[in-house]
């Protein structure tokens, strides 16, 4: 069970690995598809596993494997401008796990929504504190431009977490051999 908890857990953070790199900039913080990837670990892992994985991307990331946006890595990146988004990625992982294991699964976009302002929160924060700017500039700056993408992505997690949720706790529950997928 243990095994199968690691394995599904290591495979998520394979996931958010790929998709984070690609990155379209628009502004100081660029549209990359790490979000999508936290939405997907903590919808379908909880808040234990969802947010192992992401701190696992987080750990590659810090010592250097070019993970995060724009295949960069390093330490230095969460000391940077937009490095409270990086620690974002973990509170809002561990937010929207404990909203859907509480919440109704039909408020699915709700609680990853929520999840979303956590993350905006923290990374605007973080950039206001960094560049000496007004929180309402750097809200202006970091989050209007990324809102479109946001909406789509939060729309795609929600229909792949639906779709895939009952399947993963199979396999964490009864195994592979079991599972058709």
């Amino acid at each position: 069970m243990k095994t199968r908890n690691n394995l599904v857990t290591a495979l998520m953070t394979a996931a958010l690995c790929v998709m984070a790199p690609m990155a379209v900039p628009l502004g100081p913080v660029p549209v990359t598809l790490a979000t999508l990837g936290v939405y997907l670990a903590a919808g379908l892992l909880g808040p234990a596993r969802g947010s192992a994985a992401v701190g696992l991307y987080l750990v590659l990331g810090g010592v250097g494997v070019p993970v995060f946006a724009g295949f960069t890595g390093g330490f230095q990146q969460f000391t940077g401008p937009t490095g409270g988004f990086l620690w974002g990625y973990l509170l809002s992982a561990l937010f929207i796990g404990l909203l859907c294991r509480i919440g109704n699964r039909y408020l699915l976009p709700v609680w990853l929504l929520c999840g979303a302002l956590v993350l905006y929160a923290v990374g605007c924060g973080f950039f206001a504190w960094q560049t000496h700017t007004p929180l309402w500039t750097a809200v202006a700056t970091c989050c209007v431009p990324c809102l479109p993408g946001e909406i789509i992505k939060i729309a795609v997690a929600t229909g792949l977490i639906l779709s895939l949720r009952g399947r993963v706790n199979r396999v964490l529950t009864h195994g592979m051999k079991e599972q058709r997928l």
